[in-house]
């Protein structure tokens, strides 16, 4: 079956980074666009940044651009977020998802319903 497990979460002071890292299983990576999400503490679940399967289109919620690196590596099964310039307000569980979607539209990934598989989450934890 499908398995989606991030890790690289954790304690970290503002202004540092982190890279979390969501290996996938049980199927074809290069088939899916993938997307991250994240959950605050007491908010709904919210869109970080997705890239399409083709890998030539990636988007950012506003709030991380210029700060967020989505990437994957087919050769590890591997999606990855590079996190630098980190701030209390990045506080939260950060999910990993993939979509079956060949869609190339932001439309298309920065919605929960967009995703067919989801990871367990990994915590963030941002001091000031």
């Amino acid at each position: 079956q499908v398995q989606l497990v991030e890790s690289g979460g954790g304690l970290v002071q503002a202004g540092g980074s982190l890279r979390l890292s969501c290996i996938a299983s049980g199927l074809t990576f290069s088939n899916y666009g993938q997307g991250w999400f994240r959950q605050p503490p007491g908010k709904e679940r919210e869109f970080v940044a997705a890239i399409n399967r083709s890998g030539v289109n990636t988007w950012y919620a506003d709030s991380v651009k210029g700060r967020f690196t989505i990437s994957r590596d087919y050769a590890k099964n591997t999606l990855y977020l590079q996190m630098n310039s980190l701030k209390p307000e990045d506080t939260a569980v950060y999910y990993c998802a993939f979509t079956y979607s060949s869609c190339s539209n932001l439309g298309c990934y920065d919605d929960t319903h967009d995703y067919n598989y989801w990871g367990q989450g990994t915590q963030v934890t941002v001091s000031s």
